[in-house]
């Protein structure tokens, strides 16, 4: 049985190779680091005047037509030519530190550059111009990094959005987006924020973690991956339960990891984040109203759409609303294997927002019809949780059964223990099989899906 305290199952969201959280792997462990060094004042004075040289001396228009690597050699080759003309008192490493700088201003993302080359960054949280956090090991620290004012933070908020076709103005003040490798962007500026525009970024790196990973990290033991591995296998329609920063999308890549290859898969998002590996995929993203509040296009409305196109598992990034009725509808019409994720604080309580968002659509069920429903639907809630230390962990399976009168029925097959807090703050425990054998066991028989019962048992211990 694994402990905790060496790694847990979501540790360090965005080290190398994570994806919404890292699975496991200790912050300690990380080796690319970038570093996060901050212009003097005189680097700053040069690093203005050759940008504002560069914007007269340069067709910027011109270099979206160029590939990437041109178009950095012609910013350098301006940016220390004009050094040179002005004979700028700056050595060799601060000249390149300033067209570093410049070269992130117009082809990046400005100050965050340094911040989005860093790995063991998991979250980057920028709150007004002059103030920036980010977030290692599930630790959140305070950075120098600083925008020159709301104007500036603006230009590179709209460039992020503008990249997917989104917009962000006084009108629509708020937005969703996302960054070239998958990372997960939000956005709100003024009237909304009273302190200047905030972004929250969450980072995903571009090496996807499998359940390997997980059993080599400490996250799981080979029983519980098992027990993972063939609820997808058999189909389960399986629903993710967590907390806010759990890193419940980063299960949900990793429990997609088992689907055959040789099936069909539509995902749905609110913003694309999901990194599927199977080659066969549709990948459908919700679309906001534009700015005459026309052409919105909802995760209900792709959800009643991906039933005619012929899927064989439908994952859904987040049920938040109404669309909960349709993917319940599905999961009970044929569309077994079907994968999603919501907010809740356990596995009862995320069946009770599944009711609650239902009520959402306009459609009343008497309350034990829709429950029958429910429990027909769903077969397993994986409830995660990210723990005061930081640490987020994988701390309960549960079967739903079905009805008692009024009541859906779970049963708990892996439970995370908790002990004691050592003396640095770490939570300290272990997952451990409940001894309850579920009701699923004898249909992987039937799949022809071989599983030790022996995983079941609170004495078995795959460490030992």
């Amino acid at each position: 049985m694994f402990r905790t305290t060496e790694s847990s199952l979501l540790s360090a969201e965005a080290g190398s190779g994570a994806i919404e959280s890292k699975l496991g792997r200790p912050a300690e462990q990380e080796s690319n680091t970038a570093e996060i060094r901050v212009l003097s004042t005189l680097e700053s004075e040069w690093k203005e005047s050759v940008h504002q040289e560069l914007l007269t001396t340069v067709d910027l228009s011109l270099l979206d037509t160029l590939q990437d690597s041109q178009a950095r050699a012609q910013i350098k080759e301006v940016c220390h030519r004009v050094m040179s003309e002005k004979s700028a008192p700056l050595n060799v490493e601060q000249r390149q530190h300033i067209v570093q700088r410049i070269e992130d201003e117009i082809l990046g993302l400005g100050p965050l550059e340094p911040l989005l080359q860093d790995s063991t960054i998991s979250d980057i949280l920028v709150n007004g111009p002059k103030q920036v956090y980010v977030e290692r090991g599930g630790k959140l620290y305070e950075t120098e990094v600083v925008f020159n004012d709301n104007r500036h933070l603006l230009n590179v908020i709209d460039r992020i959005v503008s990249s997917v076709g989104r917009r962000i103005d006084e009108s629509s003040p708020m937005v969703d987006a996302r960054l070239k490798d998958g990372s997960r962007v939000n956005a709100i500026i003024p009237p909304l924020a009273l302190d200047g525009p905030s972004v929250s970024i969450r980072r995903f790196g571009v090496d996807l973690l499998t359940v390997d990973h997980l059993i080599e990290f400490g996250s799981l033991t080979e029983g519980c991956a098992k027990v993972l591995e063939a609820m997808v296998r058999a189909r389960m329609n399986i629903l993710v339960s967590g907390g806010t920063g759990s890193g419940k999308t980063t299960l949900l890549n990793v429990l997609s990891g088992f689907i055959p290859a040789d099936e069909r898969v539509v995902t749905i998002e609110d913003s694309a984040e999901l990194q599927l590996r199977q080659p066969h995929i549709v990948r459908l993203e919700t679309r906001p109203p534009n700015i005459e509040g026309r052409g919105e296009v909802t995760a209900r409305d792709l959800v009643r759409n991906s039933l005619r196109m012929r899927p064989e598992r439908i994952v859904v990034g987040e049920v938040r609303g109404s669309e909960a009725l349709d993917m319940l509808q599905a999961m009970n019409t044929g569309h077994d294997g079907s994968l999603t994720t919501i907010h809740a604080n356990s596995a009862r309580d995320a069946l009770g927002r599944v009711e609650t968002m239902v009520s959402m659509s306009g459609v009343n069920f008497p309350v034990a019809t829709f429950r029958a429903q429910m429990a027909s639907a769903i077969d397993a809630v994986i409830q995660i949780e990210r723990s005061e230390d930081g640490r987020r962990r994988l701390v309960s399976i549960q079967e739903v059964d079905g009805m008692e009168g009024d009541i859906i029925t779970m049963s708990e097959i892996f439970s995370f223990v908790r002990t004691r807090m050592d003396e640095d703050g770490n939570v300290m425990g272990e997952l451990r099989p409940t001894g309850v054998v579920p009701k699923f066991y004898r249909t992987l028989s039937s799949k022809g899906i071989e599983m030790p019962i022996s995983v079941f048992q609170p004495e078995h211990d795959e460490s030992h």
